[in-house]
């Protein structure tokens, strides 16, 4: 299995001790042969920076102390933590991908597929981390190391499915890191709590959320971005890359790889074939296609964005239930979760 089902529980600043310490063995090597690093290297002590983290802690006071737990149990500074958890903030490009697609079935059912897309370093480097905590419904994520979790593809025991795209946009402004504003939907309860959130908070980065809820029918699409927040309401299927695609959002200054176009275009081919008797397995046969020169599922160690499919994930959402499959590169599940049941 390419990646490891861990259990975490506490409160905020011993969670993130934990994931740091889960992460320690790891991450002066990932560090070192991270070109994202390196780019970042430049921003170490930057005004800009500080300022980013101010805004983190006045937001987000409770996630401000798990990313000091989380620099704790790595045993970094916490300026060195905060930088990378900002890479995507201040970088016009990095090495994070991604596609995901989302469905309304017949039978009521609604599916968010995704597949997580990274540097290719990390296949089999990762975890799932199944996290309880003292005052927050508790959640599942994908978890890279040294990362807050969030910023991949995670649920909650509310019901709450979030899954993340990169948006490689050329704006910076001032406001909470994206991926503090991606785990802090995990804390939300309700749609409209995350979609409150991530319009109401100001945005240093930009990512596209596919949302979902066992307490809602609605599927929505997010680009949230520092120039601005669309918001879609899903009609019954739909797929996204890693560029803006609303209309709301599509003219504002981006980077669009090749790789990004060419799933996207093909992502959107794959979906609207669907029929009104599609399932989990279109929905994950589609992430899993590999047409063309630069498909959706990522493996080619030569990929022109420096990022291979690290894992996939399905969720099926119904009414008071969310399970949750993860895949490698096959068609069978490595790890199969009831997300709104505790643990044993």
């Amino acid at each position: 299995m390419p990646y490891k089902y861990v259990r975490i529980a506490g409160n905020r600043r011993q969670v993130g001790q934990a994931l740091g310490k889960l992460a320690r063995p790891l991450m002066s090597v990932y560090l070192n042969q991270s070109s994202t690093w390196e780019a970042l290297r430049p921003w170490r002590g930057h005004a800009y920076v500080t300022e980013l983290g101010q805004q983190a802690r006045a937001a987000l006071p409770a996630l401000w102390e798990e990313l000091e737990g989380l620099a704790d149990g790595l045993r970094m500074p916490v300026e060195d933590v905060l930088l990378w958890n900002c890479r995507g903030d201040l970088l016009h490009s990095t090495g994070d991908g991604c596609t995901s697609v989302a469905l309304k079935a017949a039978d009521g059912s609604r599916w968010i597929g995704h597949n997580e897309d990274g540097d290719p370093y990390l296949y089999g480097r990762c975890h799932l981390v199944d996290v309880a905590l003292d005052d927050a419904p508790g959640y599942l994520s994908f978890y890279y190391p040294g990362s807050l979790p969030g910023h991949t593809f995670g649920a909650n025991r509310a019901g709450l499915v979030q899954t993340i795209n990169n948006l490689r946009t050329r704006q910076r402004h001032a406001g909470v890191p994206r991926m503090l504003l991606a785990r802090a939907v995990l804390d939300c309860t309700t749609l409209e709590q995350a979609t409150t959130l991530l319009r109401d908070l100001p945005r240093a980065g930009g990512f596209h959320h596919t949302l979902g809820s066992a307490t809602d029918p609605r599927l929505i699409s997010v680009e949230a971005t520092p120039g601005g927040v669309s918001i879609l309401d899903v009609g019954t299927r739909y797929g996204h890359a890693n560029h803006m695609v609303h209309r709301e959002t599509r003219g504002q200054p981006q980077v669009v790889t090749e790789s990004s176009r060419e799933r996207q275009n093909r992502i959107e081919g794959i979906v609207d074939g669907w029929s009104p008797d599609t399932g989990g397995a279109d929905v994950l046969a589609a992430l899993h296609d590999t047409l063309g020169a630069l498909p959706i599922l990522r493996t080619d160690a030569r990929d022109p964005d420096g990022e291979n499919t690290l894992a996939t994930a399905v969720f099926e959402i119904r009414d008071d239930d969310v399970a949750l499959r993860v895949y490698d590169r096959r068609d069978k599940a490595d790890i199969a979760l009831d997300v709104m049941s505790d643990p044993d």
